[in-house]
C-alpha cells in the first residue's frame, strides 16, 4: 500500500526522528476513507499527524460526539461542550507495532484544550479490546449498552436519517469498550473525575485482538438484521 503523502512544512524537512504534530482535516482523508475500517469522515475538531523521517505514518482525530445524550451522560450538563471523542486512529499497516499508536496518541492528548473530557471505544465486533488506551492509562468505564438501529439498506451509517427508508427492519449494534481520558492540570482532573458520572472499573478487559486486512476489511462479528 503506497503512502498517503502531504506537503511537508520546512520544520520537517530533514527531521529524522519520531514526533507528532497538528496537521489538517485533508491531510487525514487518504488514512480514514482508503485504511481505517469504516471508510467514513467523522466530524473533526483536531487532528494530529504521526511522523516518522519527515513522512506522515499515522493519523489521529477528535470530535464532538455524535451522541447529545453521551455529551451529558458523561460529566453532566455543564461539561457537555468539554466532550470530545478519540474518532479515528490509523497508523499504516507496514509501520504498526513499536508502540507508535500509543506514541501517537499520548502526545495528541498533551495537544488537546486543558478541561477536556475524551471519551473513546473499542468496537468488539473488530476483535478491539483497547490496548492502547490502557497503555496511555485511560480510565475503562465498562462496555456499551446492547442496541439496535434503523437497518440502512443503501450502506449509509446506521444512525444517519434518511427520509427514504421506510423499513421497520433493524440492525443489531456491537458492544464496545468505552474509555475516558481526562486532560488537564492535576487541581482540574481531581475535579472532572469528581464530576464524572460514569463508573470507573479497577481492572481493564483482556482478550486477543486481530488486525483486519486494510484492502478488504472485514469484521469478526457480524450485525444481525431483525424486524423491529
Amino acid at each position: 500500500m503506497d503512502s498517503p503523502s502531504i506537503q511537508l512544512s520546512f520544520e520537517d524537512l530533514g527531521r529524522t526522528d519520531r514526533y507528532v504534530r497538528q496537521i489538517e482535516y485533508a491531510d487525514t482523508k487518504p488514512f480514514i476513507l482508503g485504511i481505517h475500517y469504516a471508510r467514513r469522515m467523522p466530524p473533526v475538531n483536531y487532528a494530529f499527524g504521526l511522523f516518522e523521517g519527515g513522512v506522515l505514518i499515522g493519523i489521529v482525530t477528535f470530535g464532538t460526539p455524535a451522541s447529545y445524550h453521551l455529551c451529558i451522560g458523561l460529566a453532566g450538563k455543564k461539561n457537555q461542550h468539554h466532550v470530545q471523542e478519540l474518532n479515528r486512529l490509523v497508523i499504516l499497516p507496514e509501520y504498526n507495532g513499536d508502540n507508535r499508536a500509543s506514541f501517537l496518541v499520548s502526545r495528541a492528548l498533551k495537544m488537546l484544550p486543558e478541561r477536556t473530557f475524551v471519551v473513546s471505544y473499542a468496537d468488539t465486533a473488530w476483535s478491539h479490546v483497547g490496548y492502547v488506551y490502557q497503555a496511555t492509562n485511560w480510565l475503562y468505564t465498562g462496555m456499551s449498552a446492547k442496541r439496535t438501529d434503523t437497518y440502512q439498506p443503501k450502506g449509509l451509517h446506521p444512525r444517519a436519517y434518511d427520509k427514504n427508508n421506510h423499513s421497520d427492519l433493524r440492525q443489531t449494534r456491537s458492544q464496545k469498550h468505552r474509555y475516558v481520558y481526562l486532560v488537564g492540570n492535576k487541581k482540574q482532573k481531581r475535579e472532572m473525575r469528581k464530576e464524572l458520572i460514569y463508573t470507573v472499573y479497577p481492572e481493564y478487559p483482556k482478550g486477543d485482538e486481530k488486525r483486519y486486512d486494510p484492502n478488504k476489511p472485514e469484521p469478526v462479528e457480524k450485525i444481525q438484521i431483525i424486524r423491529g
